[in-house]
């Protein structure tokens, strides 16, 4: 299933990805450190979204209280509690 999330406090604006039979696919950053955006969306394709969502939980940039990754962690538990 695909799912969009709209990032808070973060460069990025958006992250759109899909979840299928419980791995990541297709993971896509809209605005940000592109650079690095599309490093970590190929990092994570295929991999077990719960786990990715464990990992990334936390990461943090700057003083900003959160990170792009941060951001996909809470935006991939959303679709999980969404998919129960």
């Amino acid at each position: 299933m695909k799912y969009q999330y709209r990032t808070q406090g973060t460069c990025s604006q958006l992250i759109s990805f899909e979840i299928e039979n419980g791995k990541l696919h297709n993971v896509e950053f809209f605005g940000g450190c592109q650079g690095n955006l599309r490093g970590i969306s190929r990092l994570v394709e295929g991999q077990d979204a719960a786990n990715v969502a464990q990992i990334l939980k936390g990461t943090l940039c700057h003083d900003k209280g959160t990170s792009c990754p941060d951001q996909l962690s809470c935006a991939i538990d959303a679709a999980l509690k969404q998919a129960e």
